[in-house]
């Protein structure tokens, strides 16, 4: 069976994945392969960031992988945050800073469409490939649910009423951006 890691050591994610590979792959996580060190994310775009981190965890490690990198883009804020949705209120990364950065920046706003971002590279035999997911939506006015992460409180997708963070995660997952981005990437394994 064919080794892939999964550059995160989240094992929830990892767990997820690899049930979506049925088997086709051994999925591993940073951890499995020994790197300790946190990845940079110094790029401009999420697509820079992805290709960041999956080319390191190549070169250093010499395994195939894959990375992905995800951006909040909410149209009144000209894209913002986009690219630094994690660190938006700070180095600290706490999501209820940024959550409330976000809800004051938009107060007065009467637009609140925005868009989540996923981009994911994938190092494979020494080629390199890239896949993108996206949902549309709006930013609600407060917190709603309990579930999720990052901005899943304030986010409600395009034909729902309700927040990321008040659906399962399997509700999630059939429609967000990561597991659109997820779906392309499998899709383009399952093919080789």
């Amino acid at each position: 069976m064919k080794e892939l890691c999964f550059a995160t050591n989240n094992r929830n994610k990892i767990a997820e994945v690899s049930q979506m590979l049925e088997g086709k792959y051994k999925l591993l996580s940073l951890e499995d392969i020994g790197c300790h060190e946190e990845l940079a994310e110094d790029q401009d775009t999420l697509e820079g960031n992805s290709r960041q981190k999956a080319q390191y965890v190549w070169e250093k490690y010499n395994v195939n992988c894959f990375a992905d990198d995800t951006g909040l883009e909410v149209d009144a804020l000209c894209g913002e945050p986009g690219v630094y949705s994690a660190r938006y209120a700070g180095p600290q990364r706490s999501d209820t800073d940024n959550i409330n950065k976000l809800l004051h920046a938009l107060k007065n706003e009467d637009n609140r469409r925005a868009r989540f971002r996923t981009s994911i590279t994938l190092y494979l035999d020494n080629q390199q490939y890239q896949f993108e997911g996206i949902v549309n939506g709006t930013i609600a006015h407060e917190y709603k649910g309990n579930k999720g992460f990052g901005y899943d409180p304030v986010f409600i997708p395009e034909g729902y009423e309700q927040t990321f963070a008040e659906m399962t995660s399997e509700e999630k997952n059939a429609i967000s951006h990561r597991g659109r981005a997820m779906q392309k990437l499998i899709q383009f394994l399952q093919a080789q």
